[in-house]
């Protein structure tokens, strides 16, 4: 089979982000210039760069509360930072639950009873019991093809690690498993691992 996007796939669900799979989902946790607390899942997420340490997030969809983008966006766009919160498979049903279009007052972390805690260098709430938290200041955002497609890029500037999850000073993702997402409405965990080494290693 073979399909241009603009003119259409005639499928039952567009396969476009079942081709690009597992993902990693960036959980970013924002606060508003108001004080308003967010937590949202984003599953087009990565990191981009090591020195200096980067991530970005992709939006694609907006709220007519925040002026055609989402909560997280607005606010980081006001203050400059936010967090990315590592999501492991126990926490994967609570995640899921922040994704919904609340009203842009709602806190996510105390609608689904998720436990915050205040970040160390930017002012922004992070989930207490994620193996690891990325505190991140914003760098650019660039508004993409399309209505609502807007990409945050941000630095690292603190990063917070389980303890449980260092493992003979490695960070070791076989503790916490994490999740990533599939196409359609599917989820996955990594249980399984291989190393491989690059050539003339």
């Amino acid at each position: 089979m073979f399909y241009e996007p603009k003119d259409g796939h005639g499928l039952p669900h567009n396969p476009f982000n079942a081709l690009i799979t597992p993902r990693p989902i960036g959980w970013i946790s924002s606060r508003s210039s108001k004080g308003y607390d967010n937590l949202a899942p984003y599953s087009f997420f990565n990191g981009v760069a090591y020195t200096p340490p980067q991530v970005m997030f992709s939006s694609t969809s907006g709220k007519p509360d925040q002026d055609g983008v989402k909560d997280s966006v607005a606010n980081i766009r006001e203050t400059g930072v936010f967090c990315v919160n590592v999501v492991a498979y126990d926490m994967a049903q609570v995640m899921n639950q922040t994704s919904g279009p609340w009203p842009k007052e709602v806190d996510e972390f105390a609608d689904a009873g998720i436990e915050k805690a205040e970040c160390q260098l930017i002012d922004c709430p992070r989930v207490v019991n994620a193996p690891a938290n990325l505190e991140c200041r914003l760098t650019r955002i660039v508004k993409i093809e399309g209505e609502a497609n807007t990409v945050v890029f941000g630095e690292v500037i603190g990063i917070h690690m389980r303890d449980d999850c260092l493992v003979d000073g490695i960070f070791d993702a076989r503790v916490y498993q994490p999740v990533g997402r599939m196409g359609y409405r599917d989820f996955t965990r990594a249980t399984e691992f291989f190393t491989l080494k690059r050539p003339g290693e």
